[in-house]
């Protein structure tokens, strides 16, 4: 009995100092960085209500999930400056870690479901890519 006590002694602070090890290797393991940035800019169809607003917001927020690659997604509505009318209600950005990622974007099954049931409600969208500087 003594000895099967010593074991586990000695196997329980390799077994947490492992673990110390695995969690600080991925700290710090170099990640391939981003390579490309996408902006949707929409604007919404007058009568649009803001709930019919918020679920296009959830709903996009949703879509990012969905799309291979993406490595940051945010969003908010574009505010308004010195009394001027925006040209657009909402902005979501996409972050995609390789550029063929962005461009399978446009041609991604969830993205083009989330377009015919949301476009119904918008007025015009201007989508462009950029590359991310380092």
């Amino acid at each position: 009995m003594r000895t099967k006590n010593k074991t586990i002694g000695y196997l329980v602070p390799v077994f947490m100092l492992s673990v110390f090890m695995l969690i600080i290797y991925g700290a710090y393991v170099p990640h391939k960085a981003a390579e490309t940035q996408r902006i949707v800019c929409i604007k919404f169809k007058a009568g649009t209500t803001s709930e019919e607003m918020e679920k296009e917001m959830r709903d996009f927020a949703v879509l990012k999930n969905n799309v291979k690659d993406v490595v940051a997604y945010s969003a908010g509505r574009v505010q308004k400056s010195d009394g001027n009318k925006s040209e657009y209600d909402v902005i979501h950005y996409l972050t995609f870690r390789t550029d063929e990622a962005a461009k399978q974007y446009a041609s991604n099954a969830y993205r083009n479901d989330f377009v015919k049931s949301n476009e119904s409600h918008w007025d015009k969208v201007l989508e462009m890519n950029s590359d991310i500087e380092k």
